[in-house]
């Protein structure tokens, strides 16, 4: 009798997270069908649909960040830094979140560097890009903004909101700030490691990419900047 070979786990974990992604997928577009087809009404059942939204959305998008960790730990991951036109990537990583944008009334001004091009992975920044605005949504109160532009040599990238801003603990530990569960709020800090892992991927010369929180910028709220080089 043959024996088994011994199981790998984690294998099983990737191929489910797979799975659950394309499951969740499904029901992120059907939600954004009804919302389309919908008009924002007193009844309740359109905000109900928009926070439906928003929760698959960060679902989704934790999901394929866990899947992407596991490729790069598996040297999986085709890592593929390219030229990439600047306010056509802007383009593309809002129109991620111009559908839950609409449903919360929620404004959005982007600011770009005029003829700015820059190379880095386009899938993995947009990921953190379209993730950094999702997450935003939660906590502003109906703005957001979008500036690319470069500063000292490297392509900054901020997503700003008119909400509270970020635990000052978070601003002032920085990476730190990553460690461990707030099981009060459910955060696992996996969006923060995830951006932190790609920007580090990135480099030029002797410099990496990096992440940083902030408060304050133009909005008065938060600041999520992810800084490539």
């Amino acid at each position: 009798m043959s024996h088994l070979p011994k199981p790998d786990a984690s294998l099983f974990l990737a191929s489910s997270v797979h799975d659950m992604k394309n499951s969740i997928s499904v029901l992120q577009d059907t939600i954004r069908r009804l919302l389309a087809k919908a008009a924002p009404d007193e009844s309740g059942e359109y905000h109900e649909m928009s926070q439906m939204l928003y929760e698959t959305q960060r679902i989704n998008g934790n999901l394929i960040q866990l899947l992407t960790l596991y490729k790069f730990g598996h040297d999986l991951y085709p890592f593929n830094p390219e030229t990439q036109e600047i306010a056509e990537f802007a383009r593309s990583a809002v129109s991620h979140v111009t559908p839950l944008l609409t449903s919360r009334q929620i404004g959005l001004e982007v600011e770009l560097e005029d003829d700015c091009y820059w190379e880095f992975d386009t899938d993995l920044v947009n990921g953190i890009v379209v993730h950094a605005m999702n997450n935003a949504v939660q906590y502003t109160k109906d703005a957001l903004r979008l500036q690319i532009e470069t500063v000292d040599d490297a392509l900054e990238i901020r997503i700003e909101d008119n909400g509270r801003g970020f635990p000052q603990h978070m601003v002032d530990d920085g990476i730190a700030a990553m460690r461990g569960v707030n099981f009060s709020t459910g955060s696992t800090g996996l969006g923060l490691y995830f951006a932190a892992v790609v920007a580090q991927m990135h480099g030029n010369r002797k410099e990496r990419g990096s992440i940083r929180l902030e408060n304050g910028g133009k909005l008065g709220g938060g600041c999520f900047i992810l800084r490539l080089p």
